[in-house]
């Protein structure tokens, strides 16, 4: 099974960035493969039909996976610009994200750990243009995220790894059963 992960941080030291590679490390069952989506141009519909190199790459991975993993952090409420931008170019054109299973989760040192963008992205991604399948009732979201996770970014908070454990799972046979 073949699953993209888009991070929302491109902070040297992001803990989404660190939740991403971790959950890329510990779930073998599945390959998961973090895009570079902080390297894409901003969106613009004058190069749609022609967009840089980058763009038709990472695209071309996100149709080709079985599920996409969004590791977001909070930004004023919301999701990083950047993100969305991804999501814009997603949403052109050849449609990427339609019918394309997704599970969102994300960490902050704030109590709510990120719903508030997590709110805001869902809303993003039932959008005509996106019409993604977000994984319903598991959501993720990580408060302190700074005190559960130790010096080398592993996510040592055991009630939190066990949550993760199982969504991530619901995430898995959802995907098999869309197939």
């Amino acid at each position: 099974m073949k699953i993209v992960a888009l991070v929302g941080s491109n902070r040297k030291e992001s803990f989404n960035k660190k939740l991403a590679v971790y959950m890329q490390n510990r779930y073998k069952t599945a390959e998961i493969e973090i895009l570079p989506i902080e390297k894409l141009p901003m969106y613009n519909q004058d190069d749609e039909l022609t967009p840089p190199e980058i763009v038709t790459e990472i695209k071309k991975k996100v149709a080709e996976s079985d599920g996409v993993l969004f590791v977001t952090p909070e930004y004023n409420h919301s999701i990083p610009a950047f993100l969305k931008n991804a999501i814009d170019w997603f949403s052109r054109v050849d449609k990427v994200m339609t019918g394309k299973p997704v599970m969102i989760v994300g960490g902050t040192p704030g109590a709510l750990g990120t719903a508030r963008a997590q709110m805001h992205l869902r809303q993003i991604l039932n959008s005509p243009g996106i019409s993604a399948l977000t994984l319903p009732g598991n959501e993720v979201f990580i408060g302190a995220i700074h005190e559960k996770l130790d010096e080398s970014g592993k996510l040592v908070h055991e009630p939190t790894v066990q949550f993760i454990d199982t969504v991530m799972d619901n995430f898995i046979n959802w995907i098999n059963k869309q197939k």
